[in-house]
């Protein structure tokens, strides 16, 4: 599957990946467009950017108490989550997402040293493009943890995706679609083909850059946030 080339967002300009939910956003990331072909676009992400997410995820990574982060899970089934602020530190990420599939591809590597921690595929909606604002999505919780070097993996949030599961957010047809993502997942890893081909990619962060930031209208809801230029 491939965009129209009137869709594309070009390289330098500032997007908006955001998990939608019954109508409600439940994050919103400016990113930074690095590439956009149609069929893949690649984002970059870095520390001192600042986000929107759910107040529970934000406390559970700060805390690594578990409870609050199934008690994230909760709301987002039941349509009761609070936003708050987030700014990111520690990591830079190159992000590949890949028209009409199931999970996108993200490169980890440490901000200081730009030492390569990980691949991290992330299962999800296949995006959909907002004009003048960036791509919509849900995260459905499970990725698939690979080192640096494609040798070796394991998968991860195997629990909050069958809370996941329990609770609806995941229905039966998302539920066909992600285990048939995750063979196509596998199957790319194991033939090094897609974001996988060329292994590590080579890439810096360029100190010029200017932050993205998030828009006005960012959290709102995907009809309304449509009408807000970046």
């Amino acid at each position: 599957m491939t965009d129209t080339d009137s869709s594309l967002f070009q390289p330098g300009t500032t997007v908006v990946r955001r998990d939608v939910h019954a109508g409600r956003v439940w994050t919103a990331m400016p990113q930074r467009v690095v590439d956009d072909t149609g069929h893949v676009l690649t984002l970059a992400y870095w520390p001192g950017i600042e986000s929107l997410a759910p107040t529970t995820w934000i406390a559970s990574t700060r805390t690594g108490d578990d409870t609050t982060r199934k008690q994230g899970l909760a709301d987002l089934a039941a349509g009761t989550w609070t936003l708050g602020r987030y700014r990111w530190s520690g990591t830079e990420l190159l992000s590949h997402f890949l028209a009409g599939e199931w999970f996108s591809v993200h490169c980890f590597q440490d901000a200081a040293t730009r030492e390569p921690l990980r691949w991290y595929v992330n299962f999800e909606h296949p995006y959909q493009r907002r004009p003048h604002l960036g791509i919509d999505t849900v995260d459905l919780a499970l990725d698939l943890v690979i080192t640096p070097d494609l040798t070796g993996h394991h998968w991860k949030d195997t629990e909050e995706y069958a809370q996941l599961r329990r609770l609806g957010v995941v229905d039966d047809y998302a539920g066909r679609q992600i285990e048939q993502a995750r063979g196509r997942a596998i199957a790319m890893l194991d033939d090094r083909t897609g974001p996988f081909a060329a292994g590590w990619p080579t890439w810096a962060l360029d100190p010029s850059w200017p932050l993205p930031t998030l828009p006005p209208g960012a959290g709102e809801t995907a009809t309304s946030a449509t009408a807000y230029r970046l």
